[in-house]
């Protein structure tokens, strides 16, 4: 270490400033190796090994690698050929760029991923999974991801009450609504209209298992990461100063995910970790463990203002009051008046009126009220001292006076439900068939929503999937927002919403119509009758339409045919030349309609899948005049 060190105080030493006293300037030098000085450069690509440890070639071209330099000035403990990289101390490190830090020594621990600084260009369903991932870089591309976030156009706008489907000619605070889309181009849509107004986010993203319906839930673990991490950073700007975001997820990807949700919403905005028995019995199939339980991931965007509300008593805890006495205040339960440790006003004498009993508390210990105050409970009957009057005095606890019961973070499926019951619930809404294979019982949505909200707030699912959430939320008379691309949206999730409202018909042999609505799931508990309504739209395609052309196409001829019109119209990789394609497009017909599809798919920019808003004029995307009003409604400029 030390004759490197020499080394490079050697080749540096007639350079103004950068070696000190016989001591290396570090600040200096590093400050020159970031900014790659040509100074600096020259001196260390003439020294063979300086060259070896610190440059690579790159086809004939030297590349610098500053980070690495970087760190060996600044760790002496450092060498690049070193036995080891670590210092004589063991303990959990942070790398900064520069140095390996002990967490002792620092606060800003975070997790760290490949990809991390990116955002995927691509979507989630499972169409993506046939080519690799491609990433914006935050840094380096800093014009693609604010076209890719951009607001988009909505269009194919829908409203839907008890008498059907309507045009919809006004948007209000007050309407519920759904997009179908990508659901992280959809958030970043709604953060001019939406920021800092929802009360409630629950998602139930992809546990990145390979099972999920419908998603695309087989990522690489950073690639994961990437997509559920900018995801929520958008989804906490929409909170309220007053909002929450329960997270569903399972342990799979459930301890990375808390890590990146305390970078994102801030350890002391986390709020606590509800466990959930999905499945109510054992699984003797399990190949080890069988696994009955998911986590709910529970932040806050500011825990100061956050309160939730207290549950309904149940029967059985109700049951435990008795008036034996026959107080006429009621029923009541005692409770114990000692504490443990000493208090000065805390120990004296306790007399029972009805047999001038004495007691008092062991040492150690004192009595939870002072002297005066116990006397004023003794006369008021609030003390009770046993039948005989010879009892260890306790306080006596009404029933009267209390209003609920705080929620604990062990949620059993017999108080919220479990995975069955979320399946019969969609079984009983379309019939003998399943159309979707992982929904979430509406009692665990209903313990939710209850206790985080109030009527009229707004709730927010972005992984929309059956409409559970929204669901609920409509029958619990609260406002909601609901994401979803997959295509089930309009046969599962509306569907299932219209379901909800329901509508008026005329049965056989009656004179009145009768309202006829989803009296399932938590419709009893709340006394739904139906009503509501919801406004539907869409996320205004572009590439995403030839994404789908490909897709649907099933011969090699409709293929071609997608192709000539693509190449006219379509917004393509800035990596594709056309024109060499179209001259080898020979070969490309001799590849198989998988692979053919593939390849077209690949070089559709992904960042022009649908049209942004600030380009609602241009025509080359037909966007009616009615649509323009309705998204110039939305956005705010009418």
């Amino acid at each position: 270490m030390q004759n490197l060190q020499n080394e490079l105080i050697n080749i540096l030493q007639h350079e103004d400033a950068l070696v000190v006293d016989g001591q290396l300037n570090k600040n200096k030098i590093v400050e020159m190796a970031l900014q790659v000085d040509p100074q600096l450069i020259k001196h260390l690509i003439k020294h063979d090994t300086f060259k070896t440890h610190f440059f690579t070639d790159v086809e004939g071209v030297l590349v610098f690698d500053k980070i690495k330099f970087q760190r060996f000035v600044n760790n002496k403990s450092f060498l690049p050929d070193s036995y080891t990289a670590f210092k004589n101390k063991i303990g959990l490190t942070i790398n900064d760029g520069t140095t390996d830090n002990y967490i002792t020594s620092k606060n800003d621990v975070v997790l760290a991923w490949p990809h991390k600084d990116c955002v995927l260009e691509g979507g989630q369903t499972k169409e993506d999974q046939k080519r690799n991932e491609i990433f914006w870089n935050e840094t380096l591309a800093p014009d693609e991801i604010d076209r890719l976030l951009d607001p988009k156009v909505f269009t194919n706008w829908k409203k839907y009450d008890q008498q059907g489907e309507h045009k919809v000619t006004e948007i209000s605070d007050n309407d519920n609504l759904i997009i179908k889309g990508n659901n992280l181009l959809a958030l970043a849509s709604l953060k001019k209209r939406y920021a800092g107004k929802v009360k409630l986010i629950y998602i139930d993203p992809p546990y990145n298992t390979g099972f999920d319906f419908g998603y695309n839930d087989k990522f690489s673990h950073a690639s994961w990461m990437t997509f559920i991490k900018t995801r929520l950073y958008i989804a906490k700007s929409l909170l309220s100063t007053k909002g929450t975001i329960w997270v569903n997820i399972d342990d799979r990807e459930g301890h990375y995910l808390k890590i990146l949700l305390d970078e994102i919403f801030g350890r002391d905005n986390f709020v606590s970790t509800c466990v959930w028995q999905k499945i109510h019995s054992t699984k003797n199939d399990a190949k080890y463990f069988s696994e009955n339980h998911d986590y709910i991931f529970v932040y806050a965007k500011n825990k100061e203002n956050v309160s939730f509300k207290l549950l309904d008593r149940t029967e059985s805890m109700d049951n435990r009051y008795k008036n034996i006495d026959n107080d006429e205040r009621g029923p009541w339960q005692s409770g114990d008046l000692v504490a443990n440790e000493e208090r000065t006003n805390g120990y004296y004498d306790v007399i029972s009126p009805k047999t001038g009993k004495i007691f008092n508390v062991q040492k150690g210990k004192h009595w939870v009220y002072s002297k005066e105050r116990m006397e004023e409970m003794i006369a008021d009957n609030t003390i009770w001292f046993g039948k005989d009057g010879n009892a260890f005095p306790r306080k006596k606890r009404f029933l009267s006076e209390v209003e609920g019961r705080k929620v604990n973070t062990w949620w059993e499926s017999s108080e919220v439900g479990h995975n069955q019951e979320a399946k019969r619930e969609i079984i009983k809404l379309f019939g003998n068939t399943d159309p979707f294979g992982t929904p979430k019982p509406e009692r665990l949505l209903k313990r939710i929503i209850e206790i985080s909200t109030d009527e009229t707030d707004v709730v927010l699912d972005f992984f929309m999937g059956s409409a559970t959430t929204q669901a609920v939320a409509l029958k619990m008379k609260r406002r909601f927002i609901g994401i979803e691309q997959m295509d089930y949206i309009n046969t599962v999730s509306v569907e299932r919403l219209k379901k909800v409202i329901g509508k008026s018909v005329k049965k056989e042999g009656e004179l009145h119509e009768s309202n006829e609505f989803d009296n399932g799931g938590i419709s009893k508990d709340v006394k739904w009758i139906g009503g509501g309504s919801f406004i539907y739209c869409e996320l205004a395609k572009y590439n995403q339409t030839f994404a789908d052309q490909i897709l649907d196409a099933d011969s090699k001829e409709k293929i071609i045919a997608i192709w000539q019109v693509m190449k006219e119209k379509a917004f393509l990789s800035y990596q594709f030349d056309k024109q060499s394609f179209d001259e080898r497009i020979e070969a490309f017909k001799t590849l198989s309609l998988e692979d053919q599809k593939k390849f077209l798919l690949e070089v559709l920019d992904k960042n022009q899948l649908y049209v942004n808003h600030s380009e609602i004029a241009d025509e080359t995307f037909g966007i009616s005049k009615e649509d323009k009003r309705l998204n110039d409604m939305f956005y705010g400029k009418i």
